[in-house]
């Protein structure tokens, strides 16, 4: 919250939260979140993540659980349709950190694989974006470190609110300020254990560099990412709701 918009609003605190995997929530952690409003949490890990991790304490709360993995999870041939049903994947296909191949190749490595996101699945990004913006409460959005996947779709969020393009790409590098103790926490866990260990710190910042880049290829080939979410199925209604519940 506090974020400015190019209008001279701001963002409203309290109605968007990012954060890092949620499977070490103490009770006093649910409580703080119960407290600000949590109404809605927009799960955005894998569906391998989600079933190798297992219910998190927020699942014994009335919050509501929206999981929209934005890995690929399928096997198709070219020219074929996605499947209604998502067949089974191998665990490396459908982890973080993998050093899969991106779908689109950007002047910088990691926008290549945020840009992915948005061309391997639009429908979880329209979903999820949809989901924050009718939440009745506070919407928390997150993965596994909460500064990529759950970066992406939070800038996407602040630039439909017509957020600052500077105050979006600080929000993103801020993921920065707490990696360290993030990957201490998923190192203790079995489903990342594995990806994790051996690799340097440097590895898990947060530069600014990465969202000008990623934000950059969007303004180029479609004009800004209004125009890019209304290409994939984004509407006026969609852009209503998102901007009246993050602005002020």
């Amino acid at each position: 919250g506090g974020i400015p918009t190019t209008d001279g609003g701001k963002i409203i605190p309290g109605r968007l939260l990012r954060s890092d995997n949620l499977q070490t929530l103490t009770t006093s952690d649910v409580a703080q979140l119960l407290g600000l409003g949590l109404s809605d949490v927009i799960d955005l890990r894998s569906d391998y993540e989600a079933e190798q991790e297992g219910p998190g304490p927020l699942t014994r709360s009335d919050v509501r659980i929206h999981q929209h993995s934005l890995f690929r999870e399928w096997e198709i041939g070219v020219g074929e349709a996605k499947p209604d049903v998502r067949p089974e994947v191998l665990p490396e296909e459908a982890l973080p950190w993998v050093d899969l191949e991106p779908s689109v190749e950007l002047d910088d490595e990691v926008a290549s694989v945020y840009f992915s996101y948005v061309v391997d699945r639009p429908d979880s990004v329209l979903a999820a974006l949809r989901t924050v913006a009718q939440a009745p409460g506070a919407a928390l959005v997150h993965c596994a470190a909460g500064k990529d996947r759950t970066g992406t779709l939070v800038a996407l969020a602040l630039s439909v609110a017509d957020a600052e393009r500077q105050a979006i790409i600080d929000d993103y590098a801020a993921s920065s300020e707490r990696v360290e103790a993030i990957v201490d926490r998923l190192l203790a866990s079995p489903t990342y254990a594995d990806n994790l260990r051996g690799r340097p710190i440097s590895s898990h910042m947060s530069h600014p560099e990465t969202m000008i880049s990623f934000l950059r290829h969007i303004d180029d080939t479609f004009g800004g990412v209004l125009p890019m979410l209304i290409k994939i199925g984004w509407t006026a209604e969609d852009t209503d709701q998102l901007r009246a519940k993050l602005r002020s």
